[in-house]
């Protein structure tokens, strides 16, 4: 156990740092404990949720980094790393709100540090079009996971037997999607319509086209070959891939909160913990065996898509959001570890 422990330990003290940073930034906002205690909470969520979408990632990166000399293995968890803190969690959520907002990169961000209240009005302005973006994309995640024929394994399995069962219908998800998006449109006044249409139908494209570009990375025998072998051309075969598992966490922190500080902050610690992984399985050559946390994830990810959908007419609590998906997350890994003890 200490063993396993001595892996996470800059994840640890990451967490620590990060955690007492949403802290005082909640509080700075708020000026009482109660706001630094949200901060806290949805910091938390967000790195939760961050962990257990990235264990395939961890998975992906180990099964990579074995064939790679000990200097790019270094290179990657030390350079990889940072560009994955700062480049998926920092640069690109401020290039959403930029899009959104209509804003310059620097004014953004100025206004985050600095008029806050301003920032949330235009945020809050842009809310629709960031909603059904994020609703629309992390819907086809969701779905996409659970409508596999060649899915196996399922947790809540009267549903997902179901949905694995309907997976040869071609283009099933994408019709859901769609008639979500359709359902909600009719309960929208007429000038953000619009917005609304735009946004949801970019976020189904962005998810098809990532999609596509993971099929040619897949079916590229060369390119496969490259990543192996090549020091360098693994490198940047790895960052890609890791964009490519970012995006939806990315696109889910927005469910959660608004402050681009904070999803920064959560994003940025679960990234550790993904560095922590994929440390452990390189060198102790084993995955992680917990049966129904990447179910609970996706499940998760499933009700951040409605809410998201939902928050384009009504305001949803951060909170409640936060503990809904922590709720599910937990409950997966209490039935992991339930089987766990079972089948041993």
């Amino acid at each position: 156990m200490a063993a396993t422990l001595a892996y996470f330990r800059w994840a640890f003290g990451f967490t620590a740092a990060g955690l007492l940073l949403a802290f005082g930034l909640g509080w700075s906002y708020a000026g009482n404990i109660g706001g630094g205690l949200e901060f806290l909470l949805i910091g938390s969520v967000l790195a939760v949720l961050e962990i257990s979408l990235s264990f395939d990632n961890a998975i992906v990166n180990a099964n990579k980094l074995q064939h790679m000399s000990e200097v790019w293995q270094r290179r990657f968890l030390t350079w990889g790393i940072i560009i994955a803190v700062f480049g998926m969690r920092i640069v690109f959520p401020l290039l959403i709100v930029v899009v959104a907002a209509h804003l310059g990169p620097w004014e953004a961000l100025h206004l985050a540090a600095t008029r806050p209240d301003e920032y949330a009005r235009i945020i809050g302005e842009a809310h629709i079009g960031i909603a059904a973006f994020g609703g629309s994309f992390l819907m086809m995640v969701a779905l996409n996971y659970f409508f596999d024929d060649a899915k196996e394994v399922h947790w809540i399995a009267m549903l997902e037997r179901q949905m694995a069962r309907f997976a040869s219908v071609r283009g099933l998800e994408i019709a859901l999607v769609l008639a979500v998006m359709l359902g909600f449109s009719q309960m929208l006044p007429e000038e953000k319509l619009g917005v609304f249409l735009l946004a949801g139908l970019s976020g189904l494209l962005t998810f098809l086209a990532v999609e596509v570009v993971g099929h040619l990375l897949d079916a590229s025998d060369e390119a496969t070959d490259l990543a192996a072998k090549g020091g360098l051309g693994a490198f940047l075969y790895l960052e890609v891939l890791d964009a490519s598992f970012s995006f939806d966490g990315v696109i889910g922190a927005f469910a959660l909160t608004q402050n681009l500080f904070l999803i920064a902050i959560g994003l940025g610690i679960g990234a550790m913990y993904v560095r922590s992984m994929t440390i452990m399985l390189v060198e102790r050559k084993t995955l992680a065996e917990f049966r129904y946390l990447e179910h609970g994830a996706f499940w998760s990810i499933l009700i951040l898509s409605v809410i998201m959908f939902s928050q384009t007419m009504f305001h949803i609590p951060e909170a409640i959001t936060g503990l809904l998906g922590a709720g599910v997350i937990g409950l997966s890994l209490w039935s992991s570890l339930k089987y766990r003890r079972i089948a041993a």
